[in-house]
């Protein structure tokens, strides 16, 4: 059983319900399917294991809803690699991709599943919506330890400027996004405390496949 909690979401009071997680090996994938339950309907994640590990990931995608991922199946191939670094991965599909309170609750949803799997440190990935999402769960939660927003939207990435002191945050965009303008990356890293930093990549778009290959060492 996964407890309660009380969250502020985009200004709002919500109420993070009591949930029953279900995990569903799947044959022949690398990861399982969880399934928690609450009386707000079913979150599903996809877990990437890693026997005893103290540290997690939990990433989540836009609009599109599903598992999307951007950068050309970022999400799928990084979930496979951690696990061999002693980090467990879950992707969480949104209920409603669209609402941006319910989304965060199944983002906190999906952390404190690892949580109750021994995970005591988590960083958080969002892509698009998925960007103000990660923010809002990061400003609600002192186990977070790094936030990485990918070509976010503006609205809801306000509470950058009270996630937990120490919390690294790193922002993504390109900058030939038609999509969410790089200005509301730039608009949020100014906003941001330190340890921060921002990366604009030229001619990439909102999906990042035109930099899905590049590293990020500059």
């Amino acid at each position: 059983m996964l407890g309660t909690a009380a969250i502020e979401v985009d200004a709002t009071k919500v109420e993070v319900p009591q949930a029953t997680a279900r995990l569903v090996p799947q044959p022949g994938e690398a990861y399982d399917l969880v399934e928690i339950e609450t009386d707000r309907g079913t979150t599903a994640c996809h877990y990437y294991e890693a026997k005893g590990a103290r540290n997690g990931v939990v990433m989540v995608g836009g609009t599109g809803g599903g598992f999307d991922s951007p950068a050309g199946g970022l999400y799928p191939r990084l979930a496979q690699d951690l696990p061999n670094h002693r980090i467990s991965a879950l992707r969480v599909r949104y209920r409603d991709p669209n609402d941006l309170v319910e989304s965060t609750v199944d983002t906190i949803l999906g952390m404190r599943y690892l949580e109750s799997q021994g995970v005591s440190a988590v960083g958080l990935v969002g892509h698009s919506l998925g960007g103000a999402v990660v923010i809002q769960a990061a400003a609600n939660d002192p186990k977070v330890r790094a936030v990485v927003v990918i070509s976010t939207q503006a609205a809801g990435t306000e509470p950058v400027t009270r996630l937990p002191e120490g919390t690294a945050i790193l922002m993504i965009h390109g900058d030939a996004d038609t999509v969410t303008s790089p200005r509301s990356s730039e608009e949020a890293y100014r906003r941001a405390r330190e340890p921060r930093r921002l990366i604009i990549y030229e001619g990439a778009g909102h999906s990042l496949d035109e930099a899905a290959g590049s590293s990020l060492s500059r």
